[in-house]
């Protein structure tokens, strides 16, 4: 059979498998839950980067305090005359961004960190044990006001941060995970066989912890989403000029009294998109994991 064969077989498969996790997903209600609330983020933070409804920058005395659907401002405005809907939109950038990013870091660093300390020599795994308890005890909200008072507070901040933090609470799962299945017959054969610890790696160790990796960069998202709206509340994270769901919270508490809508509107945001995340984690990995899905006792 030739390279191009073997590819398109290998490609079908990954493609059928994908279609069939989404169904998976689809059947059941969290994750089509989870999954709403991703597509309905991505597809605000796509759309605000060409349009808003108004300028979410853009102050108007002349529509301050509007009600929701007076004058076009779905959501009403503020003392300024900022549409909050607009300002929702443009906020969802930096929500999606802040998870990502964050599970991208946290995947890096807690992959990196499991995989030596199973694989390094027994010393050093003792030594990256020893580091990842230690991390564990330092909470991430304190990491990134740390990193904000060295390099200011901004995105990139939070997304360290928290990508940091949660990278070490993904090592010290996986690091087990990958132990367990190190310690496989099929694995112990193909080193045998002299496979490149990165073949095995690719092939066996992280097809097997997926379904526990994917729940735990779940977790981080939701983690992200929350922590980007707290430590910019707090002053530690996006700009004052950049519309973020944090900053409405803190630009709107001190009017809460008087239109209690300006604070449910990013704080229900925050708040479903947390809860979908979670979700989503939930679901994908049962649909993901064969124990699960089949009913099979562990």
């Amino acid at each position: 059979m030739s390279g191009i064969a073997v590819y398109r077989r290998s490609w079908a498969r990954r493609r059928h498998g994908a279609w069939t996790v989404l169904a998976a997903l689809l059947r059941r209600p969290a994750g089509a839950f989870g999954l709403t609330v991703l597509a309905t983020l991505a597809f605000a933070s796509l759309v605000s980067v060409w349009w808003t409804p108004f300028d979410p920058r853009a102050t108007d005395i002349r529509a301050a305090w509007l009600l929701p659907l007076q004058q076009g401002h779905l959501l009403g405005t503020d003392r300024v005359g900022h549409d909050q809907f607009s300002q929702l939109l443009a906020g969802s950038r930096d929500t999606l961004l802040a998870a990502v990013g964050s599970a991208v870091v946290a995947a890096v660093v807690g992959l990196l960190l499991a995989l030596t300390a199973v694989s390094a020599r027994r010393w050093v795994g003792s030594v990256v044990v020893q580091v990842i308890d230690l991390m564990i005890a330092f909470p991430g909200l304190i990491l990134a006001m740390v990193l904000a008072a060295v390099y200011g507070g901004s995105l990139a901040t939070v997304v360290a941060a928290v990508g940091i933090s949660a990278g070490v609470a993904v090592a010290r799962v996986a690091r087990g995970e990958i132990a367990a299945v190190a310690g496989q017959d099929y694995v112990l054969a193909a080193r045998a066989a002299g496979a490149s610890t990165a073949r095995i790696v690719r092939r066996h160790l992280l097809p097997n912890i997926a379904p526990t990796l994917i729940v735990q960069l779940s977790l981080v998202m939701a983690l992200a989403v929350l922590s980007e709206a707290t430590l910019t509340y707090l002053g530690y994270g996006s700009a004052p000029s950049t519309p973020s769901w944090g900053g409405l919270l803190r630009t709107q508490q001190d009017y809460i009294g008087a239109r209690p809508l300006l604070v449910v509107w990013p704080g229900a945001a925050v708040a479903l998109t947390v809860l979908g995340f979670n979700l989503l984690g939930d679901a994908l990995r049962e649909a993901t994991d064969p124990r699960i899905r089949t009913g099979a006792r562990v």
